[in-house]
């Protein structure tokens, strides 16, 4: 009993789906010879595709993960009641954009002190220079005291130093009045709030939103040393930086930006036997999200001509993989060995079929090799 293959792990580059002539027929040479088989009256009506050469890129496939290049966690640098929540959660805000805000009137009150703080120094400080001018007048006409006059002069000089700590009291009274309004520090999209209006925040108060960068987007992705290598030697690859990244999602989609590598880590994780790669794709539309677990095929070489036929040809039996394929009107089991590189619905040939081989792909569940057969061309299903 034979049973079809419904999935093919196949790993590396993009292989486009099989090119048929227009219609979804088979190329026109095909198109006029007879369909084999066509004057056995017990003959199977089959559908056949055409196995096909295709530019196959040489690549290399591995799990990688989306991170933002920049992710910022919003917190409250002092402490008071929160008056308003100023966002929409998951909206995009730029940077300044008011985030929330924080109630005013006792940081307000501060800086209105420290004002008067310094007022009183300044004061302090002119009474401080007119006593030492009059210390000094008496001491020219030898009717003060040096002693008196020395007083007078270190007076002064604290009040010049209460002067530059109320100063700096106002400056730290303004700046936290100022952190009573906390803004985006990056362009990004915002998470949920961990807070709403009426609660205390501080500094004690934990994450209160996290805000990460869109556009580009980086996926970072662990590669062995030995593929790493091998990649350098076959390909004679000089500058990893020039590599091409392409990604695919859960559900096997294709993301339509293409990246280039530009990160290439300093050392090899020794438990693993990896160098971390790092690549920057283009976020347009949104698409890629920060934590997102993608695969990524890594172009390493030129083009190649590989034969390329649709998955659902193929069929498993404890012997390996096969397809049915039409020779003299009967169908034939050809062994068949599949290469990394296929694209959606379709898989590469490395072994075991010829470019321009008719292969059933439709009305083989009950064939036997040797049955004779009626072959019709069948759209492929592209990938």
């Amino acid at each position: 009993m034979v049973r079809t293959v419904s999935g093919v792990a196949i790993t590396a580059v993009v292989a486009s789906c099989l090119a048929l002539a227009p219609g979804g027929l088979a190329p026109a040479a095909a198109q006029e010879k007879p369909s084999p088989g066509a004057g056995d009256a017990n003959a199977i009506p089959v559908g056949v595709v055409y196995a096909n050469l295709k530019p196959i890129t040489p690549a290399m496939e591995f799990v990688g993960r989306v991170e933002a290049p920049e992710r910022v966690e919003i917190r409250a640098r002092v402490k008071g009641m929160l008056e308003a929540v100023l966002f929409k959660e998951g909206e995009t805000v730029k940077e300044g954009a008011p985030l929330y805000r924080i109630e005013k009137p006792l940081f307000e009150a501060d800086v209105q002190q420290a004002q008067g703080d310094l007022e009183r120094a300044k004061a302090a400080l002119d009474l401080a220079k007119i006593q030492r001018q009059r210390a000094q007048e008496l001491v020219d006409k030898n009717a003060g005291t040096v002693v008196a006059r020395d007083q007078a002069v270190a007076n002064e000089q604290q009040s010049q130093g209460a002067i530059l700590s109320a100063q700096a009291a106002l400056n730290t009274a303004k700046i936290n009045l100022g952190y009573t309004d906390i803004t985006a520090p990056i362009t990004g999209r915002i998470g949920r709030t961990a807070v709403t209006k009426g609660h205390i925040v501080g500094p004690d108060s934990g994450v209160l939103a996290t805000i990460v960068s869109q556009d580009p987007m980086y996926v970072t992705f662990p590669v062995s040393q030995r593929d790493l290598l091998q990649a350098q030697k076959e390909q004679k690859i000089t500058d990893v930086g020039s590599l091409e990244v392409r990604i695919k999602f859960a559900d096997g989609s294709v993301y339509d930006q293409v990246g280039k590598v530009n990160f290439v880590d300093v050392s090899v994780n020794r438990t693993t036997d990896t160098v971390t790669l790092r690549a920057d794709l283009p976020n347009p539309n949104g698409k890629l999200i920060d934590g997102e677990l993608v695969r990524v095929e890594l172009k390493t070489g030129a083009p190649e001509e590989k034969v390329v036929i649709p998955q659902a040809a193929l069929i498993a039996d404890q012997a390996g993989l096969y397809v049915f394929a039409v020779e003299d009107g009967k169908a034939v089991v050809k062994r068949v060995k599949i290469a990394s590189g296929g694209r959606g619905a379709d898989v590469i040939v490395s072994e075991g079929l010829a470019a321009g081989a008719p292969v059933i792909i439709e009305g083989f569940q009950s064939l036997k090799p040797g049955a004779a057969v009626r072959a019709t061309p069948v759209p492929a299903l592209g990938g």
